[in-house]
């Protein structure tokens, strides 16, 4: 569908055609329509997908631009989102004369704030938190509010702002029009939906679409070992302009960053324990492209809504599937293409599969590069540059240069070429040797190992209650000999005669059994049967056999 198919104001159309729009997505294709209508919405879709635009065209639409107090607020999880999606409203409503946009979050001062709500604001784009606030304050104003948009609903809930939100729609007046996105629909949001919404129309995209189809996903079977390493190959092959690499830990944040500035690549790390100075900074080098690799967490990077991001990199595969839809999203913007790499290692395979499973998509295995893969593109880069520089400089007093110096040092110019090459490109990097599969792990070495293992522990186990069992019995016949001996001196005092005396049996039992004893030692042991006794006696019973 067309926007100008659409029955919307002609400044928001001549806004949207210079933005560079003309069809809809699927998401603003179902939600438009009906928001213009007036009705409620619940509409899951993923960041990316154009969803902003899907409920901020409606609002736009609604707002009378002669009532200078809030007409609209939009509830975001983020100040950073909070800032793009007001943003982008901005844009929209660009040929909509006296409207205006305020976005409030925490970190800023409040004052500053409330002196531009003072001014007269129609839309308000904040955090639960802070729009709170200002309502305890009476900075803002309910009476007129007409719509309010949950953008990134599940966000909000995982990020503990469930009691704010509802704190939020208690205040807003009985008539209003209320609209809620989210990537996914867990049960805390239909009982949101549920309570603040009436005969609400559920709007979604199709479970192919729910991780965009122009993102190519692929994964690595890497030794844990062995990730830092695969993940510089992968940005060495495919050089991406813009990239986020995703970790699960603040520490692991940290360390990549630090490896990978050693390693020469413009990095910078993004968690929630930098202040908001830093994590401004941090996304004004990335917005920016003055650093080309953002690594960071998942809490850290929600809203990040940043355009030509050409890969995205999951160093750690999420716990939550709801994370993975969530990070590749960064990718792939308004129908761009992109990348996504995850890196896996033993029973992770497992996770590969349920994500393929629930998001309905498939994930291709692919292979490391291999070092010479790594070589033929960095010399590739580089003969690019040069040609370009031939191209666009004048090199006659650096050939005449090089001229004399190879004269001079007895050299050829191809010699130095290939001399700046090495330079430029390092040493060679080996190949990285790939993670077996999980599954043949477990049919092939490990299980024998594990076998292997498990008899040497039981042999050891068992000889080792062999020994005990054997002390416990001489422990045991010590005790029973030495009760008997107890006995037979108690039975002796008693008596004054010990039974052998008395019978003659014991004497003669124990004189039979030294003589036994005495044969045994004097007759000679049996020599082991060698291979040679048997060749003779074999030759010697020749005939019986």
């Amino acid at each position: 569908m067309n926007y100008s198919d659409a029955q919307m104001n002609e400044n928001i159309l001549r806004a949207v055609t210079e933005m560079g729009f003309e069809v809809m997505t699927p998401i603003q294709e179902q939600a438009i329509p009906v928001l213009l209508e007036g009705k409620d919405v619940i509409g899951q879709a993923q960041t990316g997908t154009g969803k902003t635009a899907a409920f901020a065209i409606p609002m736009i639409e609604r707002i009378d631009e002669n009532v200078r107090r809030p007409q609209g607020i939009i509830l975001c999880p983020t100040r950073e989102l909070a800032m793009q999606a007001a943003e982008e409203i901005r844009r929209l409503a660009k040929y909509m004369c006296g409207i205006k946009v305020l976005p409030v979050y925490g970190g800023q001062d409040i004052r500053r704030q409330i002196r531009a709500l003072s001014q007269g604001v129609q839309i308000i784009v904040g955090t639960p938190g802070r729009v709170m606030d200002h309502l305890r304050r009476h900075t803002i104003k309910t009476d007129e509010i007409k719509m309010i948009v949950l953008d990134e609903a599940d966000e909000m809930l995982d990020m503990g702002f469930r009691e704010d939100i509802e704190t939020v729609l208690e205040d807003m007046p009985e008539e209003h029009q209320m609209a809620l996105f989210s990537a996914t629909m867990p049960q805390a949001i239909l009982d949101i939906a549920g309570t603040y919404q009436k005969d609400a129309v559920f709007v979604k995209v199709t479970p192919k679409e729910v991780t965009v189809s122009s993102i190519k996903q692929a994964y690595y079977r890497v030794a844990k070992k062995d990730k830092m390493e695969a993940m510089c190959r992968l940005l060495d092959y495919y050089q991406p302009v813009r990239s986020l690499v995703f970790c699960n830990t603040k520490r692991m944040v940290d360390e990549m960053t630090g490896i990978l500035k050693d390693r020469g690549y413009d990095a910078e790390g993004l968690h929630g324990d930098l202040s908001q100075n830093q994590r401004d900074t941090v996304m004004n080098l990335f917005r920016n492209g003055r650093c080309g690799i953002l690594v960071a967490t998942d809490v850290a990077a929600r809203g990040i809504d940043v355009s030509g991001v050409d890969a995205v990199f999951n160093y750690d595969i999420p716990d939550d599937i709801e994370y993975y839809v969530h990070r590749i999203g960064r990718t792939g913007r308004a129908g761009k293409a992109g990348r996504s790499f995850t890196l896996i290692s033993g029973r992770e395979i497992f996770k590969i599969r349920d994500i393929e499973r629930i998001c309905n998509t498939t994930i291709k295995e692919r292979k490391i590069p291999a070092a010479k893969d790594i070589v033929r593109v960095k010399s590739g880069k580089l003969f690019a540059d040069a040609m370009e520089v031939m191209e666009n400089k004048n090199l006659d007093g650096i050939r005449e240069s090089i001229r004399v110096a190879a004269e001079e040092n007895h050299f050829t110019v191809l010699d130095l070429a290939a001399a700046f090459m090495q330079m430029s490109m390092g040493e060679e990097p080996e190949d990285i040797q790939e993670e077996k599969p999980f599954l043949e792990r477990g049919r092939s070495g490990r299980n024998r190992g594990g076998r292997d293992r498990r008899r040497s522990r039981d042999k050891d186990r068992g000889g080792e209650r062999d020994d005990r069992r054997s002390s416990e019995g001489r422990n045991r016949s010590e005790r029973r000999s030495a009760e008997g001996r107890d006995r037979k001196v108690r039975g002796s005092e008693k008596d004054g005669k010990s039974r052998s005396e008395k019978t003659g049996w014991g004497a003669d039992r124990d004189r039979s059994s030294r003589r036994s004893v005495e044969e045994k030692e004097k007759k000679p042991r049996r020599k082991p049967f060698t291979g040679e006794d048997f060749a003779a006696f074999a030759k010697k019973n020749k005939k019986k056999f």
